[in-house]
Parts: C-alpha cells; structure tokens; sequence
C-alpha cells in the first residue's frame, strides 16, 4: 500500500509538473501572440501611412500638372488672342493694300480669309466648368454636322448643274432657263 501510495504521489507530482511547464507554454504562446499582434498592427500603421503619403503624392503632383496645363492654355490662349487681334488689326490693312494693288478684285483666298474673319467667334471657354465644356463641345459638333450637311448639299447641286449643263438639260429652245 505504501508503494501504492508513493507511486501514486509520483504521479501526481509529474502530472502537477507537466501541468506547469504547458501552462509555461500557454503563456509563452500567449505572448508570442500578443508581440505579433503589435508587430503586425505597427505594420499595417506603417503601410497605411505610406499609403496616405504615395497618394498625397500622387494628388500634389496631378494639381502640380493641372496647374501647368492651365497656365499653358492660358498661355496660348493669350497668345492667340495676340495673334487674332494683331491678324484682324492687319488684316483690314492687308485688305486695303490688296484692293489698292488690284483695284476692287478680291482673289478666293482673300474672300475666303475675309469671310472666316466675319464668321469666327471667340469660344469664350475660359471660366466654364466641365458641364459647361461639354455643352460647349456640343453646340460646336452641331454646328460643324450643321455646316457639314450644307457643304454636301451645296456639292451634290453643284455636281447636278454641272451635269445638266454637259448634257444640255438646263436648255429649252437655245436658251438657258
């Protein structure tokens, strides 16, 4: 019995042992997971950060090519403004010296430029948003489709009269309608 009983107490003793040490275990493991937990949350500060900075980055740069791209048109908008004004202010002289040199006769290119110069308007886009450029864009393809249709139109009338003029349609008794 006393064997019984010491082998018994041996037992108990390697079981409380072997309890201890896993407990050491649990609580070491516990730790780790705990110090990783740090670990990888300070990561994902880090990340988040740097995130935040590479987008900030991005944004500064986009504003820093906006800037530029609109200090660019306006730029070339002044300039051809510049060009415009000093087109139209020596245009008129340009007109009056080539009427002088030929008399009243204009040649095409002469009536052509003249006409652009009365048909052109400014765009006037400088203060409008997106919607407002859209519209804009808009309104010019119609106009250009507008145009467009006319020139086919005028065309195929043309390529008409030419036609009955070879071939002697437009003709009743010797004469031209």
């Amino acid at each position: 019995m006393e064997k019984d009983l010491l082998e018994l107490q041996t037992l108990i003793d390697v079981h409380f042992e072997q309890r201890k040490k896993e407990e050491q275990e649990l609580i070491g493991l516990k730790e780790r997971i705990e110090s990783r937990r740090a670990e990888r949350a300070e990561q994902q500060r880090v990340r988040a950060e740097k995130e935040r900075d590479r987008q900030t980055r991005i944004a500064e740069e986009r504003q820093r090519k906006e800037d530029e791209e609109a200090k660019k048109r306006a730029d070339d908008e002044a300039k051809k403004k510049k060009v415009l004004s000093n087109m139209g202010a020596h245009f008129g002289g340009f007109l009056a010296k080539a009427e002088q040199r030929r008399g009243k006769k204009q040649t095409a290119r002469e009536i052509k430029k003249k006409t652009l110069a009365e048909r052109r308007k400014p765009l006037a886009i400088e203060n409008l948003r997106e919607d407002g450029l859209r519209s804009r864009a808009k309104d010019m393809w119609e106009w250009i489709y507008q145009l467009e249709s006319e020139k086919f139109d005028l065309t195929e009338k043309m390529k008409r009269q030419k036609y009955e003029v070879i071939h002697g349609k437009g003709k009743v008794g010797g004469r031209w309608k």
